[in-house]
């Protein structure tokens, strides 16, 4: 059996995560740790008031390290990029202080986190692909419009799966992840069920699975993710009114 050069094992190595990607790998890891706390507060009577730090602590330093990579790029200075920076070292900070808290202070203080680490990769996405054009075709560009959006969801922790009368049914978040669209992500590698990993839906219910992105669907999202449209600057519980008829026709030549 004759062993291969030491050369041809460098291509076997993955290249490194990108600042975009690495967001959204730490997105499902607070996912990951808020799911872990959830378990415990609602299926443990005695509580550990350590069995959350050592998650918390690795958390605050992944964040931090997320930080940097982003600080190497030297992309220009917008404001939606500062902010991304600042809200991540928010999140560094609160992870941090809830090592110091008890389970389910902590569990507050990093349930937005998943979503702040999602939005922060769409915006640095689209700063990132205006700054340097991808080559070739990326990955996300052969999804849907409706697969990019479960993605979405998925990344932001908010899909599970549960079983009833021997269905399964996807539950989410607006936009709705229909369970048919879920295993189209799953035959192409893109998401992964955990079972058991999520809180049930009920108080006493049993635990649900938890979607979470592969490494797959983490590099397929990270080349098409980007913010949401942004609406029309209306303040909160305005209704927008119809225009006037005299103002909706269009004049007419005499």
């Amino acid at each position: 059996m004759t062993t291969a050069p030491a050369e041809s094992l460098l291509f076997d190595v993955p290249p490194p995560l990108t600042p975009v990607e690495r967001l959204l790998h730490l997105a499902g890891q607070y996912t990951r740790h808020n799911d872990a706390l959830d378990l415990l507060l609602h299926t443990t009577d005695r509580l550990d008031p350590q069995a959350h730090v050592a998650s918390a602590e690795r958390l605050a330093s992944d964040t931090r390290t997320v930080i940097r990579a982003i600080q190497e790029e030297r992309l220009y200075k917008s404001t939606e990029l500062t902010e991304c920076v600042v809200r991540l070292k928010q999140l560094a900070f609160l992870s941090t202080a809830s090592a110091d808290q008890g389970i389910k202070a902590a569990r507050e203080l990093t349930a937005l986190a998943p979503e702040a680490a999602v939005g922060c990769a769409a915006h640095l996405a689209v700063e990132t692909r205006r700054r340097r054009p991808p080559v070739g075709v990326a990955p996300g560009e052969r999804l849907t419009a409706a697969q990019r959006a479960a993605l979405v969801q998925i990344a932001r922790g908010h899909v599970v799966v549960s079983s009833s009368l021997g269905r399964q049914f996807a539950r989410s978040r607006e936009p709705k992840v229909l369970i048919s669209s879920l295993r189209v992500l799953e035959s192409n590698g893109l998401a992964e069920r955990v079972p058991n990993s999520a809180p049930g839906a009920y108080t006493s219910s049993l635990p649900q699975d938890r979607v979470h992105l592969t490494a797959a669907g983490i590099t397929a999202l990270a080349s098409a993710i980007a913010p949401p449209p942004e609406g029309p600057s209306v303040a909160p519980g305005t209704t927008l009114r119809p225009m006037p008829a005299a103002q909706q026709a269009p004049a007419r030549s005499r």
